[in-house]
Formats: structure tokens, sequence, C-alpha cells
């Protein structure tokens, strides 16, 4: 299993959107620029016992794109609830019991299946309470977006140990030059 791409969002969909990093700047990196990182992607987060093998990423691209317009610009574009909305209808991975008691997850096409899952993640999030609490990372090069679940509901980064560790590297820099 890869460590490769980044979790803690505090959302399935939230970490999903991720993929395209540094999203808007000229840093911009694509983590899905093919088939198999899509896989690669799937075996990190995904239900599946076993690695998955989609047959192209252009699905999860069109779904990473239209969960990040759903929830930045809102759900009021009919061509954005229209992809997602299909892409929720499609068949969801199902549950069955082991042998030896344990829980297994099965698709006969888990590479849909995970789209169905991101889908669904994604209009249950907007349709509730949680989605006030969602931000954009305050990082420079980051603006990544994560779910806030900090009491007060003012944090900052997505990331303490990366983006917010930059930030006060930043300010302290800055504070000892001008100094």
């Amino acid at each position: 299993m890869t460590d490769r791409f980044r979790s803690g969002a505090g959302r399935l969909c939230l970490d999903f959107i991720r993929t395209l990093r540094y999203r808007g700047t000229a840093e911009e990196l694509e983590e899905l620029p093919d088939a198999s990182a899509w896989g690669a992607w799937i075996d990190e987060f995904g239900p599946f016992g076993t690695p998955v093998r989609p047959a192209s990423e252009r699905d999860a691209q069109t779904l990473r794109e239209a969960i990040y317009a759903l929830l930045t610009d809102g759900a009021a574009r009919p061509s954005v609830r229209q992809r997602l909305n299909r892409f929720a209808a499609l068949p969801a991975p199902a549950p069955a019991l082991t042998a030896s008691g344990g829980l297994r997850w099965q698709a006969s096409d888990p590479a849909s299946a995970m789209l169905a899952v991101l889908a669904r993640d994604a209009l249950e999030l907007v349709t509730s309470p949680e989605f006030a609490r969602v931000r954009r990372c305050a990082g420079a090069r980051c603006g990544a977006l994560f779910l806030d679940t900090s009491r007060p509901g003012t944090r900052r980064w997505c990331s303490m140990e990366i983006c917010g560790n930059q930030a006060k590297k930043s300010t302290y820099r800055s504070k000892v030059t001008a100094s």
C-alpha cells in the first residue's frame, strides 16, 4: 500500500479532491494521471481487500472536478448535479460475511463502485450540517478543502504538520528579518 496520497481532510470525498494537488497554482500536480494511479488510490482508500485495476482514470477525474465544483460553487449548476447524481446511482460495494466471520466488500466493477461511494459521500456532506465546517486551507500554496472538526471551528490549515508549520515558519522568518 502506498502513502503517496494525502488523507486527513475529514471526509473521503475531501481526501479524493486533494488528488489535484496545489489546485490553481503554477505547481498544480495531477495525482491521478492514469488508470494505475486511480487503482492505487482505490487500494489505499477503498474498502476492497484485493487490488483494483480500473480501465481508465477519466471517470475519476470527472467525478473529482464535479465534487470540487459542488463544494465550492454550490449545487446550482445543473451539469454538476447531473454528473454527481449519475455517479451516485452506480452500484455501490456490497458487504459479505466471510467463512471466518470477517467482513469483505465486493463489487462487480470495484472502480465504478468506488465512484458511487465518493459521489454519495459528497452529496451527504453538502446536505449535512457539517458542510458549514468545510474550510479552505490558509496555506500559501495549498488551498485544499478540509472539514474543520475543532471545537471552536477556527482551524486554518488542512495539516498543522505541513501547512500550519510552513505558515508559522514564514511568519517567524518575516519577524526576524524585520528586526
